[in-house]
């Protein structure tokens, strides 16, 4: 694994190229950086760094208490395939905002294996239910 250094500092996400990641996945087609802006100043934000630049990112949404959800986990292409990405999620969920939450949650088309690493699970249990809806504003 490289020597990959994360962080919490919110000035140290480089926002163009973070945005732009974004809207360029399966899940953030279609986002603008408005959008964008709004997401990150309302979650915990965390970004991996190689040799001070950025290469990942991702956050949390969460009370900070009880409940988080995993969001934007996001490798530069070409660093994927390194580690950087378990590290990533691994110090975000260990982040002392969040260590009393009990119920993490997320979504992946492509990602399952890196999330079982860490104790993720499918849900099958028939209790989880999802509203999608077109945003009005």
């Amino acid at each position: 694994m490289p020597d990959c250094e994360i962080s919490f500092d919110m000035s140290r996400i480089d926002f163009r190229a973070t945005s732009d990641m974004l809207m360029a996945s399966y899940w953030g087609s279609g986002r603008s950086d408005e959008v964008h802006h709004r997401a990150f100043a309302n979650s915990l934000c965390v970004g991996a760094y190689l040799d001070g630049n950025q290469v990942g990112f991702g956050r949390a949404i969460t009370d900070r208490t009880v409940f988080a959800y995993l969001a934007d986990v996001i490798i530069w292409p070409e660093h994927r395939g390194r580690g950087i990405g378990t590290r990533l999620v691994q110090a975000l969920i260990n982040h002392p905002d969040v260590s009393t939450v009990t119920h993490w949650s997320l979504s992946t088309n492509d990602a399952h294996g890196l999330y079982e690493k860490l104790g993720f699970r499918p849900s099958t249990d028939g209790r989880y239910m999802r509203l999608d809806r077109i945003p009005t504003g």
